[in-house]
């Protein structure tokens, strides 16, 4: 009888070691969202479809993805991303930039699949010696796709005085955000348009910095590449939408939010783009042939009904969205 309690002991022992085994096998990812916004939620589709076509599901079991989302709080982003790194994932996922710093300044092991960030040299993550971290990878972006999408507004408005004068806000304390607007800057000069451009540091003031932008007879409003801009576009959108002026934007997913077009990176795709570079590690448990890569697919698109609002002819190499 003793015997027979023993080895029923025994069983539940191997049973559960058997399973904590089997749980310890999964390998988990650290998703880090820096804020909420229904154009950056699509990198996060993205990535999760591209790791699904490659096998890895939590349907099957066979991987598991921690989601936080700081909702746009420093501190809570930090915290996120330390609370990841004490669980030891095997691979920190982080959408858009600050998620991305932040992850590179706490951790030089874990693997960072980044999406929705610049390229490092934007981010001011390379070291003396030129490299960029040794552990950051997935798809990045440079600012040269910029010019196009700021050229789109001369190419399709007519100004309404003498000269085309185009409204933007930025955030000084993103380094993208203000890198192209000093690149804008540049390209306004070329363009002969007039640029405005104001600051704007939460999106708790989109509303008043806008409508100050709009005051100054602006023709067209241009939403550059920054969170909070992101974050703030309905206030902005409605705003703009009162005041009669368009917004042009380098962003693709904007113009399904209400802008009239944009030349940019295709949000999901961009997920996608480092999903795959993810799914490569998991398989293979290395990152040889793995690097901060420029993301792949860029659309021109506008909108139907934001075009018809300002009688707006787009051209025929652009894809409607709905």
């Amino acid at each position: 009888m003793k015997l027979s309690k023993y080895l029923l002991l025994l069983f539940a022992l191997v049973f559960f070691a058997s399973c904590n085994s089997q749980k310890s096998n999964v390998p988990v990812v650290g998703f880090v969202d820096a804020f909420e916004d229904a154009t950056i939620s699509q990198a996060r589709t993205g990535f999760t479809d591209a790791l699904k076509k490659n096998g890895f599901s939590e349907d099957q079991k066979n991987i598991k993805i921690e989601y936080r989302n700081a909702q746009g709080d420093i501190p809570t982003l930090t915290q996120i991303v330390n609370y990841f790194i004490s669980e030891k994932v095997d691979l920190l996922a982080t959408c858009t930039t600050l998620s991305t710093i932040t992850a590179i300044q706490k951790t030089k092991t874990i693997p960072i699949f980044a999406m929705v960030s610049p390229t490092p040299e934007r981010m001011n993550v390379i070291s003396s010696t030129g490299a960029a971290p040794a552990n950051l990878f997935g798809a990045v972006e440079e600012l040269a796709y910029i010019d196009t999408s700021f050229s789109l507004i001369p190419n399709l408005l007519k100004p309404k005085g003498n000269k085309l004068v185009v409204g933007m806000i930025y955030n000084q304390s993103e380094p993208q955000s203000a890198d192209a607007m000093n690149r804008i800057k540049g390209l306004a000069n070329k363009l002969n348009v007039e640029l405005v451009a104001l600051p704007l540091n939460s999106s708790a003031d989109a509303q008043l910095v806008t409508i100050s932008l709009l005051s100054k007879n602006i023709d067209a409003f241009f939403a550059n590449p920054d969170n909070t801009v992101f974050a703030s576009f309905e206030t902005i959108l409605k705003s703009c939408n009162q005041a009669n002026v368009p917004i042009f934007t380098s962003e693709a997913g904007l113009v399904q939010r209400g802008a009239v077009a944009a030349f940019g990176a295709d949000i999901y795709q961009w997920g996608y783009q480092a999903g795959e570079q993810a799914a490569q590690y998991l398989k293979t448990h290395k990152t040889d042939g793995l690097k901060p890569e420029m993301v792949k697919i860029r659309k021109r698109v506008y909108n139907p009904a934001a075009a018809k609002k300002y009688n707006i002819t787009i051209p025929p190499n652009f894809e409607a969205v709905k």
